[in-house]
C-alpha cells in the first residue's frame, strides 16, 4: 500500500507523518511521532493501555487507523501535564495515593480517569469502577487507582471553587 500523508493535532501541536493506510494510531503515534506514552498490551482492545483521547473520547488506539484520526485532536498521557511540563492534578493524584506499581498501565487509567472526571466532576465509585472497567492491571487490584481518582476529583472540585 501506498503510504498517505497523516495530519493530525497532537497534545495541542499539529503533526504530520506518513504511514500506509494500514497503520494504527498507536504504531503512528510511538512510530513516525515518537509519542511513546501509550502502550501496547494486548493488540485486541482488551487492555486500555493504549487508550487516548480523539476529540475528547477515550478509544483505543490499537483499533484505530491513524488515517481515521486524520484531521482529529488526539490527546495522549503526555498532554495531560501542564505546558510547563508539571503533572496534573490527576497525574499527582496517582501519584499521591499510590495508584500505580508498574506504570504499564498507567497511561490508559489516566486517560480513562481523564474522560471521567472531564464529563463528571464528583464520580462516585461506581462512575470510577465504570469508567476504568475496560483498563486492565495487574499489580494494583484497583483500589489505589480508585483512590486516586476519588482524590484527583476532590482536589479539582476545590481548585474550582
Amino acid at each position: 500500500m501506498k503510504p498517505r500523508s497523516i495530519t493530525l493535532t497532537v497534545n495541542g501541536a499539529k503533526r504530520t507523518a506518513a504511514a500506509e493506510p494500514r497503520v494504527t494510531l498507536l504504531d503512528f503515534l510511538r512510530g513516525p511521532l515518537g509519542v511513546t506514552g501509550a502502550h501496547m498490551g494486548c493488540e485486541h482492545g482488551v487492555c486500555g493501555a493504549c487508550s487516548v483521547l480523539v476529540e475528547g473520547e477515550p478509544v483505543r488506539a490499537c483499533l484505530m487507523f491513524a488515517v481515521q484520526a486524520a484531521g482529529k485532536a488526539v490527546t495522549t498521557v503526555e498532554g495531560l501535564a501542564g505546558s510547563d511540563g508539571e503533572p496534573s492534578p490527576l497525574q499527582e493524584a496517582f501519584r499521591d495515593a499510590h495508584g500505580l506499581q508498574c506504570g504499564y498501565c498507567t497511561p490508559g487509567m489516566l486517560i480513562a480517569a481523564q474522560a471521567l472526571l472531564d464529563e463528571n466532576p464528583d464520580p462516585d465509585e461506581a462512575d470510577i469502577r465504570e469508567a476504568i472497567g475496560g483498563n486492565i492491571c495487574r499489580c494494583t487490584g484497583y483500589v489505589q487507582i480508585i483512590e486516586a481518582i476519588k482524590l484527583a476529583a476532590e482536589n479539582l472540585r476545590e481548585a474550582a471553587q
